[in-house]
């Protein structure tokens, strides 16, 4: 069965219009919601923040901790929407971190029930 879906527009708005409510939010169980139980993300801020996963972080119940504790710690916590580009069985949101005053690319990779399984983040310089 061919899984491969090329992520429409109209999905990629709303999916994004929710997803970075949640984060100005400050709403851990919104963003969370968005996600299957065994997701990973690759970010270079945990390698920062946490060496010992030499950033990857993967399971829903270690993203929240992590997550969590990133919200606890940033209050100013902000993002600005800049783009978002679609691809097949995935996309890219392309945003500004206020707070930390980074332009961010996070892309997405979902799986059939278009839940987000995979998240690789990089930031600018």
């Amino acid at each position: 069965m061919d899984t491969r879906k090329l992520i429409g527009d109209t999905f990629a708005e709303h999916f994004v219009e929710e997803w970075i409510a949640g984060w100005n939010e400050h709403d851990l169980e919104k963003i969370l919601s968005h996600y299957t139980e065994d997701f990973s993300v690759d970010t270079p801020l945990a390698m920062k923040r946490l060496p010992e996963t030499k950033g990857f972080i993967k399971g829903k119940d270690k993203i929240r901790a992590y997550w969590g504790k990133a919200l606890e710690n940033n209050p100013n916590l902000h993002f600005r929407l800049i783009n978002i580009c679609c691809g097949i069985n995935c996309l890219a949101i392309y945003y500004e971190s206020v707070s930390i005053q980074k332009q961010v690319v996070e892309n997405l990779f979902f799986n059939n029930e278009m839940k987000v399984e995979k998240a690789i983040m990089m930031y600018s310089k």
